[in-house]
């Protein structure tokens, strides 16, 4: 989003001012990471009438939205007839509910046969392995056109795909490597990664782990809660992520 809001489209009204500490790309991201769940609308085959329901979600090392869908359900048998959909990710807090950030992605939904993104939504979602597995479940993602993030009262913004996405330009060392660092982290490190979520997020204490690795942080998770935890600065390899991550383990024993 520039200032000139260049995103926005002929006939659609400008956006206000927005506040100097509001950082749209960095929140919209955060959501994109840390959301499990979402609201999904497709469009009713039979009535073009849009048609909203609830899935779980996970990303691509990308950031790139994936779902495990049924056959069965509606909403994959209107994908099947229409792949443009909507999905919105909201951050959920006490007080009002629109005083909590809330992200609007649009594109198209399609089935995703890449082993990446299985393994990074069972780790996201442990008990989908339960079902996922079975006939009729299949994974998809969606392959996006856009987003619009309102980050609560008097905060808003259109972001390009380009903001949306994370640059995997020059990383294909550390995205081949991925898997491996996390269950790397998991199994040797874990007490790093309790700091990491306690210390330099302010997370409660108990067994995080982390579910996934890209060049620009560490998604963390805790039961049914997540974290992320954003790098300064992005890595490219397994040699850079792993400065990074005994950088980030020092300055969470010193805080």
């Amino acid at each position: 989003m520039t200032d000139k809001d260049t995103t926005r489209q002929p006939g659609q009204p400008a956006l206000p001012t927005q506040p100097a500490n509001f950082q749209p790309v960095l929140e919209a991201k955060a959501l994109l990471r840390t959301v499990r769940a979402g609201a999904l609308a497709t469009l009713e085959a039979e009535s073009g009438h849009p048609f909203a329901t609830l899935v779980t979600v996970a990303t691509q090392i990308d950031g790139t939205p994936l779902l495990l869908l049924s056959g069965l359900s509606a909403h994959t048998q209107n994908i099947s007839a229409d792949a443009r959909v909507s999905l919105l990710l909201a951050e959920t807090g006490k007080g009002d509910p629109l005083a909590h950030p809330r992200l609007t992605l649009t594109g198209q939904a399609g089935r995703f046969e890449g082993e990446d993104g299985r393994s990074r939504f069972l780790a996201r979602h442990p008990k989908s392995a339960l079902y996922a597995d079975f006939p009729d479940f299949a994974f998809f993602r969606i392959v996006l056109s856009g987003g619009h993030l309102n980050g609560g009262f008097g905060k808003a913004a259109r972001l390009s795909v380009d903001e949306l996405l994370t640059d995997l330009a020059g990383a294909q060392d550390l995205v081949a490597s991925e898997a491996d660092a996390v269950a790397h982290m998991n199994e040797d490190h874990a007490e790093a990664t309790r700091l990491y979520a306690t210390r330099l997020l302010g997370r409660r204490e108990g067994p995080w782990r982390v579910t996934g690795i890209d060049p620009e942080g560490c998604d963390l998770a805790l039961a049914e809660e997540t974290a992320r935890l954003s790098f300064p600065s992005p890595v490219r390899d397994g040699r850079g992520l792993r400065l990074m991550l005994k950088d980030l383990a020092e300055k969470a024993r010193a805080s």
